[in-house]
């Protein structure tokens, strides 16, 4: 199985995430700060381990609400690329979309070694269950730069604005489950023409 722990330490934050690729989905949050002041972005966390069957177990506190989003999403994209390893057998690219009652979201990803992102959520409000929803793209376009992903992202319509988060990271969930499976017919190769990643 392709499992990988990452320990993300600093003076602002004490952070570490393991994650299984190969798992079930199963989400445990066992920061007691991140659990309290951050609930909705743990809420979208739990939706993308259900949905991309990434098991993803969180530790760890700090200090500021920047901090906190910011260096959740490094230590979640640097455990993500540990566990790629060199990415041998991977499908690489994945697509999805994703409804969320009323809204229909769609990504599009590339696990390329190249880390891009164009994100459009279409949000009306600035702030979800406490969390700015500026925080929210922080997150999202740290993830994809430190993971080394191309990542394309449209909430393509909907009214709500949980409704177009929650779909945008489901969406998230089916692509990436789709890019690293495996592809039995290319298990020992690297999908890459220039014969890495």
């Amino acid at each position: 199985m392709r499992t990988a722990e990452n320990h993300r330490k600093t003076k602002e934050t004490d952070i570490k995430i393991e994650i299984n690729l190969d798992g079930t989905g199963i989400y445990k949050n066992e920061s007691k700060t991140f659990t309290e002041g951050y609930k909705f972005l743990s809420h979208m966390l739990e939706n993308f381990s259900k949905h991309s069957l990434i098991d993803i177990k969180i530790e760890g506190d700090g200090d500021l609400q920047h901090h906190m989003v910011e260096d959740v999403a490094i230590c979640l994209a640097e455990v993500l690329k540990k566990a790629l390893g060199d990415k041998k057998g991977i499908k690489r690219f994945g697509s999805a979309f994703a409804p969320m009652d009323e809204v229909l979201a769609r990504v599009v990803v590339d696990v390329s070694g190249r880390g891009y992102s164009n994100i459009e959520l279409g949000l009306k409000i600035e702030e979800v269950d406490g969390l700015p929803v500026s925080l929210l793209k922080h997150f999202l376009t740290t993830f994809v730069k430190v993971s080394e992903i191309a990542l394309h992202g449209k909430v393509l319509y909907g009214e709500d604005d949980h409704h177009k988060i929650e779909g945008f990271f489901k969406a998230l969930a089916l692509a990436l489950r789709q890019a690293v499976s495996i592809d039995e017919r290319i298990k020992d190769i690297i999908p890459s023409t220039k014969g890495t990643i």
